[in-house]
């Protein structure tokens, strides 16, 4: 078999690829219908971006032939076209938009600002592909100077533009359109529009939550928290781990702390059953008795030729009515209670899933299942904690990454947590250069760029907690919270360790005390402390987490009775310790906080487009 592969470029930014494969013959001997006898293909992929007006399109063909399986098939894939409106951030490219001047584009986005003077109409036009927009000019005579006169085009209205890219006069932009056409998609209300082009306060911007997304700060945290997200499946998918899907749904604490929102459907119709007073259900009651007679004397008087059918009709209906309306009363007041078991406590054997159930709060112990049998494996998606915290840490919905190694311990899970934060922090640094650069001006305001660059290509100190707790008391600065062995390590113990122990490197913490961790993780041999981990970072202190797991059944059940949690909700837990139990291990990573870390946004509800805290659930 060999292959053939032929690249070539053209100044109008066309590339072919050409593919030739080709298989010998299977030997005679094999005459299984399964097994091809010859196999050619020959694949032409034309990756031009081939624009028409404002289209960018993908062009691939694929044509297989002459594949014998109980005789001959031909195939044949016709060629496909796909294409989405140009993107603002495409055209500006590395040198804003100065390679493409002389082109016809057509641009589709939300004007940032209008202004108009001696006769020409200035549109910043930004589409939500990057920080700066594409400065739009109509000229009067122009077919579109009309519609820019027309009171229509405003901030925050939609709109299509076409015309030519022309080099720019001016010192900001190296390129503008130079409009032809111009279409008002959808119009805004200037004066009533929330986004005036002024500076707004993140605060305002939260109670918008469904505009903040238009502004330069959200709009590139959108982008950056995109970038992320991208890094963070390329670096598993590209080592070998399986992408799971855990539940939301649990019955399971993994955390121990019991800050989870209950899911239930006991309250389903409370409020309604709350309504259900005794004076409700009797005057429902009385009223449908009163219809009853009005019935009674409506058919009399039909008797008698002074009703007709549809009167008896009518009454006979409304009777029902009420009739059914005391009886959804009557019933409801007999479940204005929640069902209890004899000593008083809830019977939840009546609710949904037969027991009490919560928002999870991790997605780890599913994960150990799946890394129990197809290996390494990898979680990203939300969790949910009910912790009454207004801080600007904190969020009562969160996405988290957590990846599991199997046959692996806490060196394993340490080299896997520096390696996927380095990924990361470079893939940000090669793709969102614009939007660091505005973090930088406008947010962090330091050299956020160099900070990320230099976490990124250094290598990680690692000490034990004993060591980190002996730097902190040999300190010579007073620290807020005080420490001794045994305690947790504030935010200000991390970053001190970061900070001026390590002089701005990141640092890992090891084998914690257990009496400060998870049921979950692996005793040490001292019986003392357990195989956790953190990441600390300068200016941040704790980035993510992670342990060793407890492979041994024994120990296992030892620590959940310590902890006072019920071996019966983990029986399917500790059947991985049953069952071919092997050294595995991993770790969390705070979604919203690794983009606050990225960006520099300092409150967590900014990292997030929809965030959910205490009083807050809107949008």
């Amino acid at each position: 078999m060999y292959l053939r592969i032929v690249l070539s470029k053209h100044p109008s930014i066309t590339h072919s690829l050409a593919i030739e494969e080709k298989r010998a013959p299977a030997p005679s001997s094999m005459t299984s219908f399964d097994d091809a006898t010859t196999t050619t293909t020959t694949m032409l992929v034309s990756r031009a971006l081939v624009r028409r007006g404002s289209m960018v399109t993908m062009r691939t063909s694929a044509t297989t032939t002459t594949r014998a399986v109980r005789g001959t098939v031909a195939v044949t894939r016709a060629a496909s076209t796909y294409g989405r409106p140009e993107r603002i951030a495409r055209v500006k490219g590395n040198d804003g938009g100065a390679s493409r001047v002389g082109e016809e584009l057509e641009l589709r986005g939300w004007a940032r600002s209008v202004r108009t003077q001696k006769g020409m109409a200035f549109i910043d036009l930004n589409d939500g592909s990057a920080v700066s927009g594409m400065q739009a000019v109509v000229n009067e005579g122009s077919a579109a100077w009309e519609t820019a006169n027309s009171g229509s085009v405003s901030t925050g209205a939609a709109l299509r533009v076409k015309g030519r890219l022309v080099a720019s006069p001016g010192g900001k932009q190296a390129a503008e359109l130079a409009v032809d056409e111009l279409e008002v998609i959808g119009a805004a209300d200037a004066e009533t529009y929330p986004l005036q082009k002024k500076r707004h306060t993140l605060e305002y911007l939260r109670s918008i939550a469904h505009l903040r997304p238009r502004t330069n700060t959200i709009g590139a945290v959108a982008r950056v928290r995109n970038q992320l997200a991208y890094a963070t499946h390329k670096f598993f998918q590209e080592n070998g781990f399986l992408y799971a899907n855990t539940p939301i749904i649990t019955a399971s604490d993994c955390e121990g702390a019991g800050e989870q929102f209950q899911v239930t459907t006991l309250l389903n119709g409370f409020d309604a059953a709350a309504a259900a007073t005794p004076e409700a259900v009797a005057a429902a009651e009385a009223a449908a008795k009163e219809q009853g007679e009005v019935v009674k004397a409506v058919k009399e008087a039909k008797k008698a030729g002074d009703a007709s059918k549809e009167d008896v009709d009518s009454a006979v209906a409304k009777l029902l009515s009420l009739k059914a309306e005391a009886e959804a009363l009557a019933g409801a007041a007999g479940s204005a209670s929640l069902p209890k078991k004899d000593d008083g406590s809830i019977d939840y054997s009546q609710d949904f899933f037969g027991k009490p159930s919560y928002l999870t709060v991790s997605g780890q112990l599913n994960g150990e299942i799946m890394a129990c049998a197809v290996n390494d494996i990898y979680t990203f998606g939300p969790t949910f904690r009910a912790e009454n915290s207004n801080t600007s840490r904190h969020l009562a919905e969160f996405w988290m990454v957590e990846p599991e190694l199997a046959f692996a311990d806490l060196k394993d899970d340490m080299d896997c947590a520096e390696a996927y934060l380095k990924y990361c922090l470079n893939h940000v640094l090669e793709n969102c250069d614009e939007d660091l650069a505005f973090f930088e001006k406008n947010v962090s305001k330091d050299n956020l760029r160099e900070r990320l660059r230099s976490v990124a290509t250094q290598e990680f100190a690692r000490i034990t907690y004993t060591e980190a707790v002996d730097y902190i008391l040999n300190a010579k600065k007073k620290f807020e919270f005080p420490i001794e062995w045994g305690a947790d390590l504030q935010s200000e113990h991390e970053r001190y360790i970061t900070e001026e122990v390590f002089k701005d490197r990141p640092v890992i913490v090891r084998d914690y005390p257990k009496d400060i961790k998870a049921f979950y993780m692996r005793l040490n041999d001292d019986n003392k402390t357990v195989a956790a981990m953190d990441v600390l970072v300068p200016r941040v202190g704790e980035l993510m987490g992670g342990s060793q797991r407890e492979e041994r059944l024994d120990v296992l059940e030892r620590r959940i009775e310590e902890n006072g949690l019920e071996k019966e909700s983990y029986w399917w837990y500790l059947d991985l310790r049953r069952y071919g139990s092997q050294p595995h291990a991993g770790f969390g990573l705070g979604f919203e906080r690794l983009v606050c870390y990225v960006t520099g946004v300092e409150n967590i509800r900014d990292a997030i487009p929809f965030p959910r805290y205490p009083g807050s659930a809107e949008f």
